[in-house]
């Protein structure tokens, strides 16, 4: 199967688990080894395994081979780029819900003038 998606649409994918959210949290303290990395979690290896192949699509880990060990660090590139994305959506909710709080105090005020 080819992999078609938008590289926002991996990030997304790969950050809505909390598991490999809290990979993430752990590398972001520094390179690791994949058995570390699966120490605090009640999973198999082969369950961990998969989990880093969802960051490593999503270009989340980088991962270097030292012999028979590989050691994976944090890529924070796809993180930073997910954040302006929903930055910049911010923005555009909070100027729209701030105009509609504007409106729903102006309606309430004239009602309030209207049953006095």
């Amino acid at each position: 199967m080819v992999e078609r998606s938008a590289p926002i649409d991996r990030t997304l994918a790969a950050i809505a688990d909390s598991t490999r959210r809290a990979i993430l949290a752990r590398l972001a303290l520094g390179e690791a080894r994949v058995t570390d990395l699966a120490e605090p979690f009640d999973l198999s290896l082969n369950a961990i395994s998969k989990h880093l192949r969802v960051l490593e699509r999503a270009s989340l880990l980088r991962r270097e081979v030292r012999g028979r060990e590989h050691l994976l660090s944090l890529e924070a590139r796809p993180l930073r780029e997910a954040a302006e994305w929903i930055t910049a959506y911010q923005a555009f909710w909070e100027h729209r819900l701030d105009a509609l709080d504007a409106f729903l105090r102006r309606k309430k005020k004239r009602r309030g003038r209207r049953e006095t």
